[in-house]
């Protein structure tokens, strides 16, 4: 999992408690599973983080910054905005949600980030349906999208059905379809006539 912009312990850190989760599940993953996993003690891995829910944060943090960092890259490349969305959708799921719908303990992972991080992932679906908003109006305003309402509320639709269809996927196959899906929907109702 690539966290661009982090320190290198906290990386390793959140390397290892990644697969310590997804191989054991959150309940069953100790802290000395983490500091083995990172090459450190236990006191060395309680200088970087309290407790397992602030690692927890750490990683969905992390999954937000690439998330945003991978929908803007995608939107600014040229192209029709059916293929646009789709490549900005696949660059907000990333590897972390293949990853996670790969893990036995998947179902587990996505209730604890819930739980556990309710806030951060409140403050990323934000930024990100922020991106799109600020994509639509762009492409509005240049002649390349016609919007059937506000950019932001379109915006915070195309993010909650992405949560939606991750959320109701047997599979990640089942996902992928799923995001192809809405990225044709939506590109064609966007696209001017």
């Amino acid at each position: 999992m690539n966290m661009a912009g982090i320190d290198p312990k906290q990386q390793a850190i959140l390397e290892a408690a990644w697969m310590a989760f997804s191989t054991y599940g959150f309940r069953k993953t100790s802290m000395d599973d983490i500091a083995k996993g990172a090459g450190m003690s236990r006191p060395a891995l309680y200088l970087h983080f309290k407790n397992k829910d602030a690692i927890f944060r750490a990683l969905v943090t992390a999954y937000y910054g690439n998330a945003a960092a991978g929908v803007r890259a995608a939107l600014a490349e040229p192209g029709p905005l059916p293929e646009r969305l789709l490549a900005a959708f696949q660059g907000q799921a990333g590897e972390g949600v293949q990853m996670m719908m790969s893990s036995p303990h998947g179902m587990e992972l996505f209730e604890i980030t819930k739980s556990v991080a309710g806030e951060v992932i409140a403050e990323g679906e934000a930024a990100l349906s922020g991106i799109y908003a600020e994509w639509l109006q762009q492409q509005a305003a240049a002649g390349r999208a016609v919007l059937s309402g506000d950019a932001a509320v379109i915006a915070r639709t195309l993010c909650a059905a992405l949560k939606g269809i991750k959320q109701t996927a047997a599979d990640y196959e089942a996902y992928q379809d799923g995001v192809r899906q809405l990225a044709a929907l939506a590109g064609a109702g966007l696209t001017p006539r």
